[in-house]
């Protein structure tokens, strides 16, 4: 993408496919526009028109022409989800909505759409049946060598030239991981304390030992991957660590292992022979290796312990 701003849409195909089920569905075109050059970032044909879907095309385009200044799209739930927002805020992409009931604000997509029935599916007429692959197949081939290649009415020119001409105000692209972890919504969880758990989307997930003194733990994740949730600081969205769902079947035939920080030499809850924890007795040394007095004064209404047990 090499303009400040790209424009986003889904249209609905006059033609149904045939999938593996052997069902036939409508399938949906995700298409993405580049505003200058009117260069088509991505197209791609899926069967549902989600949020998941969404931001599967987007991260295509932006690695394929780079991450745009703006997004232009429309209403709808799939663009407008916490997911899809979260993710552009996060790598820095102005996200403009059209007007309710004014389609003409995103008029360039409108006129792609036109020349997707017009050109490509009246050449596919004759195919039969026609698959999901086939589909895609010929949309990306189409994309690439005729549409980008003929005159555009209104740029007077074919989008690889106007490409040529551009100046590139792109932003690299991340990485797919990065851009992965990009989209994905923070949500505010309660703790409970019996387990140590927290319910993410009605599944149970483990929160480390180090992390439970938080009541209200931050986790994010994208609503259709349960695998991928990750425990976030509060104030600075940092990533802490992983979680992962609770192991019912694993934890019916065990004892649950004590809440306390196992150490290496196998003290269990890391008291010294003393019974003091390990940063309280390197506090002791501390204020010990200083050579000053201890900074209180016993009480002569409250003789000391030890001296009342030897008079005794």
């Amino acid at each position: 993408m090499l303009c400040r701003t790209s424009h986003a849409d889904f249209h609905h195909g006059k033609r149904r496919v045939l999938t593996s089920s052997g069902e036939w569905v409508t399938p949906i075109l995700l298409g993405f526009l580049d505003d200058t050059t009117r260069l088509g970032c991505h197209l791609q044909w899926y069967l549902a028109e989600t949020a998941e879907v969404f931001v599967h095309g987007l991260s295509q385009a932006f690695m394929k022409r780079g991450l745009p200044r703006a997004l232009m799209s429309d209403n709808g739930s799939a663009m407008t989800a916490g997911e899809v927002e979260e993710g552009l805020h996060r790598l820095g992409i102005v996200h403009s909505r059209t007007r309710p009931a004014h389609p003409h604000q995103n008029g360039k997509m409108e006129v792609l759409w036109a020349s997707v029935e017009g050109r490509l599916m009246a050449m596919l007429d004759g195919v039969e049946p026609l698959t999901l692959k086939m589909l895609n197949d010929t949309t990306i081939a189409w994309l690439e060598q005729d549409y980008h290649r003929r005159v555009h009415r209104e740029l007077g020119t074919t989008p690889h030239a106007r490409l040529a001409e551009s100046a590139d105000a792109s932003r690299p692209c991340p990485g797919s991981d990065e851009l992965k972890a990009a989209f994905r919504i923070t949500r505010k969880r309660t703790l409970r304390r019996s387990d140590g758990t927290v319910s993410v989307e009605g599944i149970r997930y483990q929160v480390p030992r180090p992390w439970r003194h938080l009541a209200t733990p931050r986790v994010r994740y994208a609503r259709w991957d349960p695998a991928s949730i990750d425990l976030v600081d509060g104030q600075t969205g940092e990533r802490l660590c992983a979680l992962y769902p609770v192991d019912k079947r694993g934890n019916a035939d065990s004892a649950r292992r004590p809440t306390a920080v196992d150490t290496a030499d196998g003290s269990g809850d890391g008291s010294g022979e003393d019974g003091l924890p390990p940063l309280l007795r390197t506090m002791l040394d501390a204020q010990a290796a200083t050579g000053l007095p201890p900074a209180w004064l016993p009480h002569t209404s409250t003789p000391d312990t030890d001296d009342q047990d030897e008079n005794s």
